[in-house]
């Protein structure tokens, strides 16, 4: 290949560590030649976005405007890919000492294919492949992580590739309850929008030292599915899903 690949990357993930995400997803990217990479910490670029072959987003509580949504909206249709990760589908507000997670941008959540509502603690689980044959996932074993499991609420017809089973309730969410009358909660799945796509994967929590702040001073360091090679592969594939390959 001897075309220049635009992808536009998006990191800004409130409790989470960004920097250290930033790095490692621009390392990943880094590794195919064709691939030139825009870094931003917003969706406002919609122009940007729309020119790029690949959109990569590492966020949580970066809540789009309308136009902004609409704008992505208008890439997926017209064939762009979105690889999302992590808290992409969260947006967290606290009210009374709780997590709440208000439905404020339907229309983001319906271009993703999932919303997020709540999780438990970080905890060890098993991870399923559930389509064995799919280039995505074809070679890779059921594994172990530990990772913090989310709940979700999810729209669409979503063609679920890794799932898990958990059961925990997610204390300190308003919700705390929600999705323990579920057996599976999806881990990684394709959403199909026109012409375009979605990959979505779950896993990927890591936390900094000072992201916990105000609530919390200083939290330890914590990588969880970014010390394990087979969450590199997923991303590997992720991206070059995402670019055609």
């Amino acid at each position: 290949m001897n075309n220049k690949i635009d992808v536009y990357l998006v990191c800004n993930a409130k409790y989470h560590d960004t920097n250290f995400a930033r790095l490692e997803l621009l390392k990943l990217l880094a590794e195919q030649e064709d691939v030139w990479v825009k870094v931003a910490d917003s969706y406002a670029d919609i122009a940007s976005i729309q020119s790029s072959t690949l959109l990569v987003t590492y966020t949580c509580d970066l809540c789009p405007t309308e136009a902004e949504q609409e704008g992505l909206e208008i890439f997926l249709q017209a064939g762009g890919r979105w690889l999302a990760l992590h808290g992409t589908n969260a947006l967290v507000e606290l009210v009374d000492g709780k997590a709440d997670t208000p439905d404020k941008a339907p229309r983001l959540m319906q271009s993703l294919g999932s919303r997020f509502v709540a999780h438990p603690a970080v905890q060890n689980f098993r991870v399923r492949v559930t389509d064995r044959t799919h280039p995505l996932t074809v070679g890779i074993d059921d594994f172990d992580i530990e990772d913090e499991p989310y709940y979700c609420e999810f729209f669409g017809d979503n063609h679920v590739l890794l799932d898990a089973s958990y059961k925990a309730p997610s204390m300190g969410y308003a919700r705390s309850d929600f999705g323990l009358d579920r057996d599976t909660q999806p881990q990684m799945y394709v959403h199909q929008v026109g012409e375009g796509q979605v990959l979505y994967l779950m896993l990927g929590h890591c936390t900094g030292k000072y992201d916990m702040q105000p609530m919390v001073d200083v939290v330890p360091v914590t990588r969880c599915a970014w010390n394990y090679p087979i969450f590199y592969e997923l991303l590997r594939r992720g991206i070059r899903w995402g670019i055609g390959q």
